[in-house]
C-alpha cells in the first residue's frame, strides 16, 4: 500500500516480455543430440564391424591350418595315422599373443592326437573355453572310404581371442576417430548455419530498434519466405495500431472542430438569455438554447459511434448472423410512427458483427427519417451473383434524396452538401461507410423504379468474408 512498487507478472517485469530459453541455444542442444545419437549409433555398428572384420580374417588363418591338417591325415593298417605339417601353424603365429590348440577325432569321436579336453564343435565355427580362456574353434571333416576303413575324420584347431579382441578395438578406435573428427567439423557448420539461419531475426530486431515509437509504416526488410510471415504479422499489427492512433487523432480532431462553434453558440445564447428581461424573447432563446444542445448531443453521440465502430473492425470477432434479425433490432431501438419492415420469409445470412451493423442502419433509418419524407422502410434482401451473392440491408423513403453527383462523396465526414443540414454533422454515413469497408462490403445509393431513394448497405452473403 503506496509503496511505489511495480508489481510483477507471472512473464517477468511489467514491459517486458516473457523469457524462454534461447533459439540459438534450443538449436545447438537439438544439433548436439543429433551428432551425439547419430555418433553413437556410427560407434555401436564401428564396434560390430569391428569384431565381425576381426572374427572373419582370424577364422580364415584357422581354416587354413585346419585344412592343412587335415590334408596331413592318412589311414595306415585300417587307422588313422596324422603328421603335423609345421606350416600349419606358420599362419597362427601371426598372433604371438595367442595359444592355439588342435585334436584329431576318429570316425568313432576318439581322440587321435592332439589337446585332450577339446569337444568336437556342433558348427563350423564355435565359441568355448579351454583352459579358463576364451577360444575360437573350427572344425574340418575329411571323409575316407576304403577296404579295412569308413567314416570321416575330425580336425578341430583353436586359438584364444586375444589377437582378434584386439583387432576389433582397434578399428573401433579408428571408425570413432573419424567419427570424431566428422562430429566436430558437422558442429562448426551447424553453428554457422545456425547464426545464418538467425540473421534474418537479427535485422529484424535491428530494424525495430532503430525506429521511431511513432513510426507504424510496414518494416521493409529482407528476410527468407519461412520468417516472411513472422514480418506479415508485425506490418499487420503496426497498420492495426496505425488505424488506431488514427482514430483518436481523427476523434480529438472532429471534436476540437466540430464541438467549438455550438458550445460557443450555447454559451453566447446563454449569456444572452440572462440578460434578457424581455420573457417571450428570453423563452425563444432558451429554445434555441435546447436545440442547440440536441444537436451537439446528437453530434457527440456520432463522433463516439464512429470512433467505436472503427475501432471494432480490429477488435470484434465476426460471427455468421441473420440479417433479419438486425433489422428487426434497428426498429424496437428507434421506435419511430412512420418506419416499417420489409422482410423475405427465409434468412439472409451474413457474417459480422451485430453491433457494427446495428449502428450502421440506425444511421441509415435515422438519416432518412431526418432529411427524407416518409413512410421509411427497412428491406432485408439476398441478391444474386456470380461470386456467391450479397446480403443487403436497404433503407427507403419518399424524399428527393441528395444528387446523385454527390453520391460518391457523401460518405466522406462532415460533407456539408445535399441533403445535410447544419443541425448534422454528416458523419452517420461514414459510419456506415466504415462498417461496410470492415466487412468487406459496400455503402451504395439508388432510386428505385417507384421514385424511392434508397441506401443500402451491401454484404458478401453467407459465410463469404
Amino acid at each position: 500500500m503506496g509503496s511505489g512498487s511495480t508489481p510483477a507478472t507471472a512473464g517477468g517485469t511489467r514491459g517486458e516480455a516473457p523469457r524462454s530459453a534461447s533459439l540459438t541455444l534450443r538449436l545447438a542442444l537439438s544439433v548436439a543430440l543429433v551428432i551425439l545419437g547419430g555418433g553413437t549409433l556410427v560407434a555401436l555398428a564401428a564396434f560390430a564391424y569391428g569384431r565381425q572384420a576381426a572374427q572373419q580374417a582370424y577364422d580364415r588363418l584357422l581354416i587354413g591350418a585346419a585344412d592343412q591338417i587335415a590334408g596331413s591325415v592318412s589311414i595306415r593298417g585300417g587307422a588313422v595315422s596324422v603328421d603335423i605339417p609345421a606350416s600349419a601353424f606358420q599362419l597362427l603365429s601371426l598372433a604371438p599373443d595367442d595359444r592355439v590348440l588342435y585334436a584329431v577325432f576318429d570316425p568313432a569321436g576318439r581322440l587321435v592326437t592332439g589337446y585332450p579336453g577339446v569337444a568336437i564343435p556342433a558348427a563350423r565355427f564355435a565359441n568355448a573355453d579351454f583352459a579358463g580362456e576364451p577360444v575360437r574353434l573350427t572344425r574340418v571333416s575329411r571323409p575316407f572310404s576304403e577296404r579295412d576303413f569308413a567314416g570321416e575324420v575330425d580336425v578341430v584347431v583353436g586359438q584364444t581371442t586375444r589377437a582378434r579382441d584386439a583387432l576389433a578395438r582397434e578399428i573401433t578406435r579408428s571408425a570413432l576417430l573419424v567419427v570424431g573428427l566428422l562430429g566436430l567439423l558437422m558442429a562448426g557448420l551447424a553453428a554457422f548455419a545456425i547464426r545464418s539461419a538467425l540473421a534474418p531475426l537479427r535485422r529484424v530486431e535491428a530494424g525495430l530498434a532503430v525506429r521511431d515509437s511513432r513510426d507504424l509504416t510496414p518494416l521493409d526488410v529482407a528476410v527468407p519466405r519461412e520468417i516472411g510471415q513472422l514480418v506479415a504479422t508485425i506490418n499487420r499489427f503496426m497498420a492495426r495500431q496505425a488505424r488506431q492512433f488514427d482514430i483518436m487523432r481523427n476523434l480529438i480532431a472532429d471534436a476540437s472542430h466540430q464541438l467549438r462553434t455550438p458550445v460557443a453558440a450555447m454559451r453566447a445564447q446563454a449569456e444572452l438569455a440572462a440578460e434578457e428581461p424581455d420573457p417571450e424573447r428570453q423563452r425563444a432563446v432558451i429554445a434555441r438554447i435546447h436545440d442547440r444542445a440536441v444537436g451537439l448531443s446528437r453530434l457527440t453521440d456520432q463522433l463516439l459511434n464512429h470512433a467505436l465502430i472503427i475501432h471494432r473492425a480490429d477488435a470484434a470477432p465476426h460471427e455468421t448472423l441473420d440479417l433479419r434479425t438486425i433489422a428487426i433490432g434497428i426498429v424496437e431501438e428507434i421506435d419511430a410512427p412512420e418506419l416499417y419492415l420489409d422482410l423475405p420469409e427465409d434468412p439472409v445470412a451474413c457474417r459480422g458483427d451485430a453491433l457494427s451493423l446495428r449502428e450502421a442502419g440506425k444511421n441509415l433509418v435515422n438519416n432518412a427519417l431526418r432529411h427524407g419524407a416518409p413512410p421509411v422502410t427497412i428491406e432485408v434482401r439476398g441478391e444474386v451473383r456470380g461470386d456467391g451473392g450479397r446480403a443487403v440491408l436497404a433503407v427507403r423513403d419518399r424524399g428527393p434524396g441528395m444528387p446523385e453527383a454527390l453520391w460518391q462523396g457523401a460518405a466522406a465526414r462532415f460533407d456539408r452538401t445535399g441533403a445535410v443540414t447544419p443541425q448534422s454533422a454528416s458523419i452517420g454515413l461514414s459510419i456506415v461507410a466504415a462498417v461496410a469497408a470492415a466487412h468487406h462490403g459496400e455503402l451504395r445509393f439508388a432510386r428505385t423504379p417507384s421514385g424511392a431513394f434508397e441506401a443500402a448497405l451491401l454484404l458478401p452473403a453467407g459465410g463469404a468474408s
